[in-house]
């Protein structure tokens, strides 16, 4: 493992049973399996302390199932993880919870991934109160002021409801979960995918900032290579489960040599310089 590395990822795998067609069922077999179907094919990166990793393929190249095995969200069939030098696949008990709270995530659904029957106040601070129990009430909604203020929103949002909110608010809102725990590694998958382009442009903003301010290494995750172009340090290319072209955001998105890579690059008008 490199020494500066924050997170290693060496060979990921993961593949999925595809259930029956509908010839199967016709046949009176709804459960026959058509064989595995490869959601991620040996991946490996290695990430330093305040990059960012931009992750871009169209959909259903497994992007999403990479970005949930990096949460632990799902479990990988083979490979390995490692977290500033810690087995990150194999850590279970308070090791787990220990370096759940330095990895979090931002959603790409900022209405599916909130709780529609808990205030925003409860919502932010809830990893606080996994995490960090013995914190005091006040001294728990000091922090959540705190982050929500770092987003843009008011101390006002504490007592409502995520349906009173704007979609790009309620992905503040969960960028202000997300950070609440101060992690050091952000795994934001397709964090603008749901919003339109002119909100979805202050919510990258918002996210280079924090990850400055903050001190964060960023992994963000897109079908858009404008997206990625405005952020990414470096670029890995995503074509089924597998990563064909990495290297510097200028390297990949300027000279691209994979033909995969070009043809994303010629479907779109323009690249962010």
């Amino acid at each position: 493992m490199a020494a500066d590395a924050l997170l290693e990822v060496r060979e990921l795998r993961k593949r999925y049973a595809i259930a029956g067609n509908l010839l199967h069922r016709a046949e009176g077999d709804p459960t026959r399996s058509i064989g595995p179907s490869v959601g991620v094919d040996g991946v490996s990166f290695s990430l330093a302390p305040g990059e960012t990793l931009g992750i871009v393929g169209e959909s259903g190249c497994g992007k999403t199932t990479l970005a949930r095995m990096l949460l632990r969200l799902i479990e990988p069939d083979s490979g390995a993880m490692n977290f500033r030098g810690q087995d990150w696949r194999s850590a279970r008990g308070a090791d787990l919870r220990a370096l759940r709270r330095r990895i979090q995530m931002v959603f790409q659904d900022p209405i599916a991934s909130l709780n529609a029957r808990m205030r925003v106040g409860t919502i932010v601070g809830e990893p606080l109160a996994i995490h960090e129990p013995r914190l005091s009430r006040s001294d728990r909604n000091a922090r959540v002021a705190q982050i929500l203020a770092a987003v843009g929103l008011g101390a006002e949002a504490l007592e409502r409801y995520p349906h009173e909110f704007s979609g790009g608010q309620r992905q503040r809102i969960g960028i202000a979960r997300a950070l609440i725990l101060r992690p050091e590694l952000v795994v934001a998958d397709e964090p603008v995918s749901a919003l339109d382009v002119s909100v979805g442009a202050q919510i990258l903003e918002l996210l280079d900032r924090l990850r400055r301010e903050l001190s964060l290494t960023l992994i963000l995750i897109s079908h858009s290579l404008p997206v990625v172009a405005q952020l990414a340090t470096r670029v890995s290319v995503m074509q089924a489960g597998k990563f064909v072209e990495s290297g510097t955001a200028d390297q990949v998105l300027r000279a691209p040599q994979h033909p995969y890579t070009q043809a994303l690059i010629a479907a779109v008008p323009e690249i962010p310089a």
